[in-house]
């Protein structure tokens, strides 16, 4: 039976599609999410991005936030953090995969908008770069910080599954990488993979459909 640790909780599906195709799995989260107290607010844009479901999470959690929510266009990255938006009520008119997609359509589409960007402190910038330069206002409000959450893993695993550089982080503090194969959701996690391996497999698209197939498909082969 193939072991595999997965560096955060998986969803249900995810975990019953792997014990399903007789993968073993170990699963632990190597990060910790803070919020961050009394970030600074402003109720002047017009329109409202989240970059994951993390930032969803606290942003509802946040009466201040929440009421700066309603009635605004929502534009958001990842279709889980779209669905949290939906079942919390709000209004969302736009998904991409990745920030610079949705840069990209932003600017395409929407020059003339201002936007609040909830957000973590750790990010890639493409988003918050491509839409200054295309002088279209961005206001970052960081509500998050992750910090890594370092666990010793005992036995060896033939996959390792990351999420996120934070993940990467937090399992690199007290674990290795010999004789196992990286599984990455993103490039964003691969480039951190790889200061440790090159031994890894990048998902042809962050979902975990995806990021599954890549999994079964490396050890069928």
């Amino acid at each position: 039976m193939t072991r595999l640790l997965s560096t955060k909780i998986l969803s249900k599906g995810f975990k019953d599609r792997l014990l399903m195709h007789s993968f073993s799995l170990v699963e632990k989260s190597f990060i910790k999410i803070i919020p961050i107290q009394n970030p600074k607010l402003t109720d002047s844009n017009q329109a409202i991005i989240f970059s994951s479901q993390n930032a969803v999470k606290i942003a509802l959690h946040n009466s201040e936030i929440k009421s700066l929510l309603d009635q605004k266009p929502i534009y958001c990255i990842g279709k889980k953090t779209a669905l949290l938006l939906v079942k919390n009520g709000q209004k969302v008119v736009k998904i991409a995969q990745n920030s610079s997609d949705l840069a990209l359509f932003l600017q395409k589409n929407h020059q003339n908008k201002s936007f609040s960007f909830f957000c973590g402190k750790s990010r890639v910038n493409d988003l918050e770069h491509i839409l200054s330069v295309n002088e279209i206002p961005i206001q970052p409000v960081e509500i998050y910080e992750t910090l890594p959450q370092p666990h010793i893993v005992k036995g060896n695993f033939e996959g390792i599954i990351f999420f996120s550089p934070s993940g990467v982080k937090g399992y690199a503090i007290h674990n290795g990488f010999d004789n196992t194969h990286c599984f990455c959701l993103g490039s964003t996690t691969a480039k951190a993979v790889r200061e440790f391996t090159p031994k890894l497999t990048i998902a042809k698209t962050p979902n975990e459909l995806q990021l599954f197939l890549s999994i079964t498909k490396h050890f069928n082969q």
